[in-house]
């Protein structure tokens, strides 16, 4: 099957096995593989690019697979505290009951009628989120999580989470 040998060379190329398991997730220190559909996931890098990343394309289409570099496409938030799920479900559908929405796992929905990845850490969430709408998506969150007395702080960088 061309499409495991493609999901082989790429946990070959990156060291990190690929989530098979739907809406699942797996991490190293420095990289995250988070499962979007059959055979496509998203890859997360923190702090800098990928190095290698014609080798690793050119490995990839080689073994059948295809790997794009999308890094300036998407921004996330990090939305931690008591509280960070009822902010998230004020903008999103999602259940995000711990029983439901477990650590380690991701899906796909909206946010204010903006497409949405979500992951959940031990301590809150990761909102992946298209450039172009990030604007909105964080006046969406600030606005849900007035009612609860927020503190906005700097980013950091976020893989392995």
């Amino acid at each position: 099957m061309q499409g495991a040998r493609a999901a082989h060379a790429a946990e070959r190329r990156f060291g990190l096995a690929l989530p098979h398991v739907p809406n699942t997730v797996n991490a190293s220190a420095e990289l995250t593989s988070l499962w979007l559909g059959p055979g496509s996931w998203l890859l997360v890098k923190g702090g800098r690019p990928l190095e290698g990343y014609a080798d690793a394309r050119d490995a990839l289409n080689a073994a059948g697979g295809a790997l794009f570099d999308v890094t300036a496409s998407r921004v996330a938030y990090a939305v931690s505290g008591p509280r960070a799920a009822d902010v998230l479900a004020a903008g999103c559908p999602l259940d995000f009951h711990p029983r439901v929405f477990a650590v380690r796992a991701c899906a796909q929905s909206v946010f204010a009628r903006v497409n949405a990845l979500y992951y959940r850490l031990d301590d809150g969430f990761i909102v992946l989120v298209a450039r172009s709408f990030g604007r909105d998506v964080w006046h969406g969150v600030c606005a849900a999580a007035m009612e609860f007395g927020y503190v906005v702080k700097e980013s950091s960088a976020w893989p392995g989470g």
